[in-house]
């Protein structure tokens, strides 16, 4: 994910709000990234304007060092920065027309750790159902290079515990009310038909370089 700092400008989609559809329709996408996106991103520059010590740390530094920065910061940039990393992950990890199988060191490691592919499918989708309340579902590495499923609440972001993300799915009820109310199993399967796997590749062999 390319890095930037403050002040931190809204990311803008590689795509149109409707070309997703019909699996994430257009309405949810333009709310999703205009209204939720936007008031993160503003809120985070809002918080850090007073501390211009910070302007030049990146996301990923913010939230790696969250014990660091002044108390009353702290909340703030777990939520905003958090929500900033994390929405910019998710859309990062759809495409128009995806869906499909991951390749190379990926699939090899997909195959070791899942048994292939569609296991893996499977068990993303049955800890994702098991969310309870607002977060995300992540694939990540950890330290010794194992693949892990891993939740996260609200917007708390893996890697404040040290772990690299491959891939992400957004399980706030924003992300899918619109077109599935509160039945997340559609969204899932529909998720997984733009699913980016060749972004998801890319931050697997950025995370064993």
């Amino acid at each position: 994910m390319k890095k930037q700092c403050y002040p931190f400008r809204l990311f803008k989609l590689p795509y149109a709000f409707d070309a997703l559809e019909p699996n994430i329709d257009a309405l949810t996408m333009e709310l999703h990234h205009d209204r939720h996106l936007k008031a993160y991103t503003d809120k985070l520059n809002a918080a850090l304007k007073p501390f211009p010590e910070l302007h030049c740390w990146s996301l990923e530094r913010l939230l790696c060092n969250i014990n660091s920065l002044p108390v009353k910061l702290r909340n703030d940039i777990r939520n905003n920065a958090g929500g900033v990393y994390n929405h910019i992950y998710y859309f990062s990890c759809m495409k128009p027309n995806g869906g499909e199988s991951p390749g190379g060191s990926l699939a090899e490691k997909i195959d070791q750790c899942f048994g292939g592919w569609e296991h893996f499918k499977s068990k993303f989708k049955e800890n994702a159902l098991e969310v309870f309340g607002s977060g995300y579902l992540w694939l990540v590495t950890d330290r010794r290079g194992y693949l892990k499923i891993l939740c996260s609440n609200n917007q708390d972001s893996p890697v404040s515990r040290g772990f690299c993300p491959i891939i992400t799915l957004d399980l706030w009820e924003h992300a899918y009310y619109l077109k599935h109310y509160n039945a997340r199993s559609g969204y899932i399967d529909n998720w997984f038909n733009v699913l980016n796997t060749e972004f998801a590749e890319e931050n697997y062999c950025q995370s064993r370089a």
